[in-house]
């Protein structure tokens, strides 16, 4: 049995000591841990990145090379951002709201994409969707290859990225008080209505941070993509690849050059997520 609670309590004259560290030390901890993860190994690409010059790094920016990785590595990313968006929320929706035979496995195998290696997806991906693929034969007579092109880098992309906004969804739509959807019901909103005013404006926050996660997971993408892609240059070659040839090169400033900006683009791009749920939050609450 435990003890009676009188007979916990401190000596008189004992100062109460809080069992977590205090400010000052926890600050320390966190800034100790900031600055030797993330802005140190920033700072020493950044200081690699600047030998090359202002004029260095706009030239380098500014080769088609360049400039097609970013667009192949922004638009695909974006893309499968937001069809994770879209079919996450089904997913997270029917996982939820709805009781089927199979649903544990169903909700376990959301997790594939973060249990298996990069390298195991991309080929699974890659032989998936060959031309003789399960699916890939379904698709060639519709004129249709997926294997080998953009459209593959665009499927890889949302294979791991669905995931984030699955996870992200299902607790918001767990805590969701049926009070709120039965008052609607019982003031005659019809279901579009109770979903668009009731549902989704309380599920927002959550859907954009699954977005920006899976489209920051997106640009980071390496392994999944170079089995799936033809990774030509121009064509279907990604920013990762492009800074991983760099290096294989023994252009580390040009590698350091690149990278640099792919971090500022996410850090703005998270900023601005950021932003908005902030903005749904006060407005919700408001």
């Amino acid at each position: 049995m435990l003890a009676p609670t009188a007979d916990l309590a401190l000596p008189r004259g004992r100062p109460a000591r809080n069992i977590l560290p205090g400010f000052g030390l926890s600050l320390g901890i966190l800034l100790f841990g900031l600055g030797l993860v993330l802005l140190l190994p920033a700072a020493a690409m950044l200081g690699d990145a600047l030998t090359l010059g202002p004029a260095g790094i706009r030239h380098l920016l500014a080769t088609p090379r360049v400039l097609g990785a970013f667009k192949v590595s922004l638009g695909c990313a974006a893309a499968a951002a937001v069809t994770s968006a879209v079919f996450g929320l089904l997913i997270a929706w029917v996982l939820v709201r709805t009781q089927f035979p199979g649903r544990r496995l169903a909700d376990a195998m959301v997790d594939l994409p973060f249990a298996l290696p990069t390298s195991v997806a991309g080929i699974a991906l890659s032989t998936l969707y060959a031309p003789h693929g399960w699916l890939g034969a379904l698709l060639a007579p519709l004129g249709l290859r997926v294997s080998f092109t953009v459209l593959g880098v665009y499927v890889a992309l949302t294979f791991v990225g669905l995931p984030f906004v699955v996870r992200s969804l299902q607790p918001v739509l767990q805590d969701l008080e049926a009070e709120q959807e039965e008052a609607a019901h019982m003031l005659g909103a019809g279901r579009f209505q109770t979903f668009a005013r009731v549902i989704f404006p309380a599920i927002l926050p959550a859907l954009t941070a699954g977005f920006a996660m899976a489209f920051a997971r997106g640009l980071g993408e390496y392994g999944s993509v170079i089995f799936i892609s033809s990774n030509r240059p121009g064509v279907s070659e990604i920013v990762p690849l492009l800074i991983v040839n760099q290096l294989e090169e023994f252009d580390f400033a040009g590698a350091a050059a690149i990278g640099t900006v792919m971090l500022l683009l996410s850090f703005i791009f998270l900023l601005a997520i950021l932003l908005l749920q902030r903005v749904a939050r006060g407005r919700r609450n408001g």
